[in-house]
């Protein structure tokens, strides 16, 4: 066997939160060049037609499927459609999240709840709903898009419900991946660095000083330079690897 093997996806399906667009859309494209079955479960259902037909057009397989990732009533019944329809989900990424500038002294309950419903809670059932199944079969990656603001704490753009939510989602990929490892299931997390996307485009120069200036490697990622470790890590070869937080940040959390 070729190294090369080890990261081949060919004959899995993996189920991609938020697969539509930024660091979600390039890791369902390069699961898709590796072989995989790509089910990308997103509430945008244009971006969703979008990413699948781009997938499918360069000779891969992808689909789409509308769901909240806060939602366990959508989770389960897209959960069972999958496996039903394509086969048993070998894995999932936890992509899905939003985040938001705040001053803590006066930041609403709404939007606290907001953001923790799919920063947190969504993880937590899609990992819940979805091990089942992994356990169950004895086999399985989970890989959480957590964040260095897990880490750190961004300045001067203060966020700390952001902040907050990663760091909760590192431990939750240490705690799961520790529980689960007796059936086969690796759990593990990437938190990268400030990544150019759509999403922010304005602020990339409001806050060109802190976010690239003061990076070491000086200049933004890309979601290109994400992908590659979400295959490593859905893929056996990190078949020795779980309970990790993979930090891809240009070294901005060395100082």
């Amino acid at each position: 066997m070729s190294i090369f093997d080890k990261f081949s996806l060919k004959g899995k399906v993996a189920v991609i939160t938020g697969g539509n667009r930024g660091i979600g859309r390039a890791i369902a494209n390069g699961f898709a060049d590796a072989g995989a079955t790509v089910v990308i479960a997103a509430r945008n259902e244009a971006k969703s037609a979008e990413a699948v037909a781009e997938i499918n057009a360069t000779g891969g397989h992808a689909i789409a499927m509308k769901i909240n990732v806060s939602d366990r009533a959508q989770i389960e019944e897209m959960v069972q459609t999958v496996e039903t329809e394509i086969g048993p989900i070998d894995v999932l990424v936890n992509n899905a999240g939003i985040g938001f500038h705040a001053d803590a002294l006066k930041l609403e309950d709404s939007e606290w709840k907001r953001l923790f419903d799919i920063n947190l809670e969504g993880v937590w059932k899609m990992c819940q709903i979805v091990g089942r199944g992994m356990t169950e079969r004895k086999s399985g990656s989970i890989i959480n898009i957590g964040s260095m603001s897990g880490l750190i704490v961004n300045r001067p753009q203060w966020h700390s419900p952001y902040g907050i939510s990663k760091a909760a989602v590192h431990h939750l990929t240490r705690s799961l991946a520790a529980e689960w490892s007796q059936y086969g299931v690796r759990v593990n997390a990437i938190a990268p660095g400030y990544i150019k996307t759509e999403i922010a485009s304005t602020e990339y120069e409001d806050y060109r000083h802190y976010w690239k200036d003061e990076v070491p490697m000086k200049r933004y990622g890309s979601t290109d330079e994400i992908a590659p470790a979400a295959l490593y890590l859905a893929s056996d070869a990190s078949s020795f690897m779980t309970g990790e937080v993979m930090v891809i940040d240009g070294g901005y959390t060395l100082y």
